[in-house]
């Protein structure tokens, strides 16, 4: 056992004097350790100093100074060691990071599950709500002569816009359908909305061909070879089809393909994603649309189940297919329709919930006005491809072998067939628009004044113009998802209303529109249904409106919508009794107008609108035969007094001739921006721009 040493401790009592952690410093560097043992164990386990001779002084200093450290053979106590301190905790911190962990992993979870069953629905929803709140927000805060954000209401109305429209672009689906409804009525929408939804007619996006496949096999329980009896391993023997869709849209997209019987088809297949979004996007539908109705005091909501319905109805092929037949039928019993107006025959057979397969279309579309009215070079006494029905030539027996070397991403099996604009292909059917644009107008009249079933989307995508032998226009009509079916009370009520807007029996109107619709502001609603103001009436909204034309800008262009606000209430004030099928009667008109704009206001709208209306009330086949020769005779004098409408509509194209105007339906609709315009509303004329 080792021995202090009295040099050791001389060493030591050298530094009694400086601090006492230097002093512990140096009892370290001078008091041999074996290895592993501490200073102080070591020391502890020693014999107790014994003093050497020193002066009494320093001994009794180092044996203080040292005993009051250590207890030599005693392990130290509890009570020496000191009160234990309590170990650090993060317990808020750590809770904390647990829940932010396991929220993102039940948040990945949801949005894995989203995206594999259910196509993002709900994350479409959640989309659809934020940005629902995020613009009644701003409309609540700043919706005021003097905004909190913006300079303006216009800013207003323009940062709204470009929310709504990037919800619907990044949605997709019916949710373009919705855009594009919203881009038809554009024409009561502020400035802003107009401009942006402009644009909401761009082609959408097509699925893949192995996404087309499956949905074939899902409900025809077949491959695409077994259910059409194409191939595409080149077999001559069989039928061939495109694989790249020759038109894409919101909700489906459209393939050429030709049987093996010699028939030419469309084959318009759902998107596959539909079925699964359509019923969550109704559903957020409904919830902001109610909302809304709540928070602004708007009656909305009683509209929506009618809307749903015919949206859900748009996404069910086997009611478009019934739709197509149905409006084939009537025109085939209609003289005065039969050989103007051509609907392609739909195939029950090939067609299910989400394929439709219908005879194939060759033709020019409405908004080809040079393809039109082009020089005809397609020879004497003949029509273009397809006119009348008659049976497309076949193509090149090459074609069929060449397909299994085909990309079905970039698939052009269809013959091109258009020999007939010449050789520098600049030549068109060589067809008058006037001829075209009465025809247009004549059938919608007739959905819905005769029949009762009114075609909702006649824009120029769903219209081809072919050319017939004798030299006359065949429209084509195609895309019958969304249809109103009419009962013949309300059929009758509407042509009747019609037909007094014409004469001014404003004791007619307000009889139908107050006591039978419910609807509280007849003059507004008359404008709207003309497209243009209406004379007649008291005249309380144009008196209204001039009431306020001498106030600030700002406090006026507010205080118009504030009673643009009060004109909707008035409008749909009786839930019960409006007709809810005058939503898309007055999308048809709306889209009517704006083909007849769009080809330079070629015909007299209104006068053969009004016409059609009056022959209908005196052809009604359940009216007694007094009632029949009764409204016969109103119908000659009607006829009569329509004739002052034609000295309106030549003197428009007098001004059209010389270069000062441009047409009746655009004069029409100068004076609605005009009336609009003091209201604080601004119209658009391009409605099909972009």
């Amino acid at each position: 056992m080792l021995r202090w040493s009295p040099r050791t401790c001389g060493q030591c009592a050298s530094k009694i004097l400086r601090p006492r952690s230097a002093f512990a410093a140096d009892l370290n560097r001078c008091v041999p350790v074996r290895s592993g043992i501490s200073t102080r164990a070591y020391i502890s386990s020693t014999r107790p100093l014994t003093p050497q001779p020193l002066s009494n002084q320093r001994h009794n200093i180092i044996l203080k100074r040292f005993q009051s450290q250590f207890s030599p053979l005693k392990p130290p106590s509890p009570s020496s060691l000191g009160r234990p301190a309590a170990a650090k905790s993060y317990r808020r911190s750590r809770k904390w990071l647990r829940r932010i962990f396991r929220a993102s992993v039940v948040a990945a979870l949801i949005a894995a599950f989203d995206i594999y069953f259910y196509d993002r629905s709900l994350t479409r929803s959640l989309r659809t709500f934020y940005t629902g709140l995020v613009v009644a927000l701003d409309y609540k805060i700043n919706f005021r002569p003097d905004p909190w954000i913006g300079d303006s209401v216009g800013d207003l109305h323009a940062r709204s816009a470009r929310r709504m429209f990037h919800l619907l672009r990044e949605n997709g689906g019916l949710y373009l359908k919705i855009g594009q409804a919203i881009a038809m009525q554009s024409a009561i929408l502020p400035p802003e909305f107009q401009k942006m939804f402009a644009r909401m007619f761009d082609d959408a996006p097509q699925n893949d061909w192995k996404e087309v496949e499956r949905v074939i096999r899902e409900d025809f329980g077949k491959s695409v070879e077994e259910v059409f009896g194409v191939s595409f391993s080149g077999d001559p023997t069989k039928g061939m089809m495109e694989r790249t869709a020759r038109a894409s849209a919101s909700v489906a997209q459209v393939h050429w393909a030709r049987l093996q019987d010699g028939r030419e088809v469309a084959i318009k297949i759902q998107k596959k994603e539909i079925a699964r979004q359509v019923g969550w996007d109704l559903w957020a539908f409904k919830v902001v649309t109610r909302i809304y109705t709540w928070w602004f005091k708007l009656p909305l909501y009683h509209l929506v189940p009618y809307v749903s319905e015919r949206l859900m109805l748009e996404t069910d092929f086997e009611n478009e297919a019934s739709n197509a037949e149905r409006m084939r039928q009537y025109i085939q019993d209609e003289p005065r329709l039969r050989d103007r107006v051509y609907i392609p025959k739909p195939y029950p057979e090939l067609s299910s919930k989400r394929v439709m397969t219908a005879e194939w279309v060759e033709g020019v579309r409405l908004w080809d006005k040079e393809g039109i009215t082009g020089s005809w070079q397609g020879g004497w006494r003949t029509g273009s491809p397809g006119a009348g029905g008659k049976l497309l030539a076949p193509p090149d027996p090459s074609v069929a072998k060449n397909v299994p070397t085909n990309h079905p991403n970039d698939e052009k099996l269809k013959p091109t067939r258009d020999a007939w604009r010449g050789p520098s292909k600049q030549g068109g059917l060589g067809l008058n628009l006037t001829t075209v644009m009465q025809t247009m107008v004549d059938l919608f009249s007739a959905q819905m004044f005769l029949w009762g079933l009114v075609h909702c989307d006649p824009h120029p995508g769903n219209i081809f113009i072919r050319r017939q032998p004798n030299g006359k226009p065949e429209l084509v009509l195609i895309d019958h998802g969304l249809y109103i079916q009419m009962t013949p009370k309300f059929r009758k009520e509407y042509a009747l209303f019609w037909r007094s807007l014409m004469t001014f029996d404003n004791e007619t109107i307000g009889r139908i529109t107050k006591d039978e619709w419910g609807i509280n502001a007849p003059d507004m609603f008359a404008s709207a249904t003309l497209m243009r103001p209406y004379e007649g009436g008291d005249g309380k909204t144009l008196a209204e409106i001039r009431s306020m034309s001498k106030k600030e800008q700002r406090e006026r262009q507010f205080e118009m919508q504030q009673h643009m606000r009060r004109s909707v209430r008035d409008l749909l004030a009786n839930q019960e009794k409006f007709p809810q099928e005058l939503i898309f009667i007055g999308r048809n008109l709306r889209i009517v107008q704006g083909n007849n704009q769009f080809l330079g206001s070629p015909v007299n709208r209104v006068k053969i609108t009004g016409t059609w209306a009056s022959r209908a009330l005196a052809e009604s086949k359940d009216a007694s035969w007094q009632d029949r020769w009764r409204e016969y005779g109103r119908h000659l004098l009607f006829r009569t007094v329509l004739i002052s409408t034609d000295f309106i509509f030549y003197w428009s194209k007098l001004k059209q001739w010389v270069g000062v105007g441009k047409g009746m339906d655009d004069d029409i609709e100068e004076s609605m921006r005009k009336m609009a315009g003091s209201m604080g509303v601004e119209l658009q004329h391009g409605v099909f721009e972009g």
